[in-house]
């Protein structure tokens, strides 16, 4: 009889029992709203903003509703103006697009590489032609590109990076965090994210002008020093009557749990990355998958795994369903229409024609994404790489694919007479 998998892929772990404890004394004082303080009081969305500014190493935050807020607001406070172009890498989620739509802005998307980074050669092409002044970086299911080449080409024609960091929260590229890299960084607490309030966002920057803006825009008021990481009264001066108020501010509830979440963020990453170990051990195993190796460089999170089947694309709803039959929730971004969070670039009709990308195509008509929470143990994640193996296998004398690579179709059936 086949395995079965029984735990669900949706389940996050519960919050600690300090936490909702201070959960339940802000509930019973009423105080939600992060303005409405008593004399000489500190919010706590106010706190939130300063202790993950000094973790994530940045001189500014900003608590917000949501990651993708944050990414729409990033832009904005970086000086895009309407019709503005952005590059972006093809390969994301769909907030993103819709940020930049949002703030006013034209995507520009550029290839991927086979190891679901932003490729760095169509991206030096396309700065060069489009003139094109902001580059909105996702750092996609936690793949982080080689940075030093990305700030090179953003230096050379005077782009502005942000960097979404919904997937690399904790992570880092030569020692240096996710985010630090460009003029302002986004990140995420919706459910599935490494911290989690169900939904909210942070931004972080180092640029006081980009810091003062977001802080009005997120509907400070003229209460922007109570936040707890922002600038100078001087810097607001030049931007508080010229900024509008976009109304995304976090309440102080959600700033309570995250701040019981952001002190164990550390060992959560080691907790996330052994699991990946053990789910990336067993599928390199077999022969029928690829499972692209890790850049030393990269300390990354492995809070989900991608793969690449061995099949023709017509096994891949197969094997999709026949994994979920035994448990195992896949998600595939070759799919030709979306799924619940999963969608491709060329679904995006809002944005007009789909742009020609072949590259990136191909990359995402073979890949496989799995979520790995941690309320999965070890041998969860071993059963979990199994099941996926085993299906792939039994799949691949139906649904072959060439040496070459090449996508074939699915060999006929054999006759029953």
């Amino acid at each position: 009889m086949k395995s079965i998998f029984t735990k669900p892929f949706t389940q996050q772990e519960a919050i600690d029992e300090a936490t909702i404890e201070r959960v339940s004394e802000l509930l019973r004082g009423g105080r939600l709203h992060r303005y409405n303080t008593l004399e000489g009081e500190i919010s706590e969305a106010a706190l939130l903003e300063k202790e993950y500014a000094a973790y994530q190493e940045a001189r500014y935050c900003l608590a917000c509703s949501s990651g993708g807020y944050a990414l729409a607001v990033a832009l904005r406070a970086a000086g895009l103006s309407p019709g503005d172009t952005v590059l972006a890498n093809a390969y994301t989620l769909a907030p993103v697009p819709g940020a930049i739509h949002n703030a006013g802005g034209v995507p520009l998307f550029v290839e991927i590489d086979d190891a679901w980074h932003i490729d760095i050669d169509d991206l030096q092409h396309k700065a060069e032609a489009s003139g094109a002044r902001f580059l909105m970086l996702s750092h996609m299911r936690g793949h982080i590109a080689d940075m030093e080449r990305i700030v090179a080409i953003c230096k050379t024609h005077q782009i502005t990076m942000i960097e979404d960091c919904a997937h690399t929260m904790g992570a880092r590229w030569s020692g240096v965090r996710s985010g630090n890299f460009g003029h302002v960084a986004a990140f995420s607490a919706q459910t599935y994210k490494h911290i989690n309030s169900g939904e909210g966002g942070l931004l972080t920057t180092d640029d006081p002008v980009i810091a003062a803006r977001a802080i009005i825009m997120s509907g400070s008021y003229m209460l922007y020093q109570s936040h707890g990481a922002a600038p100078d009264e001087s810097v607001f001066a030049q931007v508080k009557l010229e900024t509008p108020n976009y109304s995304g501010r976090m309440d102080n509830m959600r700033a309570t749990i995250l701040r019981g979440q952001l002190q164990n963020l550390d060992d959560n990453v080691r907790r996330w990355n052994e699991r990946y170990k053990v789910l990336e051990t067993r599928l390199s195993r077999s022969s029928a998958i690829d499972v692209t190796n890790r850049r030393q460089n990269e300390e990354f999170v492995g809070s989900s795994i991608q793969f690449r089947p061995r099949l023709a694309v017509s096994g891949f709803e197969p094997l999709i369903s026949n994994c979920l039959a035994r448990g195992v929730d896949i998600k595939w971004f070759g799919a030709e229409h979306p799924r619940a969070f999963t969608s491709r670039y060329d679904s995006w009709r809002y944005l007009g024609k789909p742009q020609a990308l072949p590259q990136t195509l191909e990359v995402l008509s073979r890949t496989c994404d799995i979520r790995v929470p941690l309320t999965f143990d070890l041998a969860d994640c071993r059963l979990v790489a199994d099941i996926v193996a085993e299906e792939v296998e039994a799949l691949q004398g139906d649904f072959a694919m060439t040496q070459q690579g090449d996508l074939e179709s699915p060999s006929k059936p054999k006759s029953q007479n």
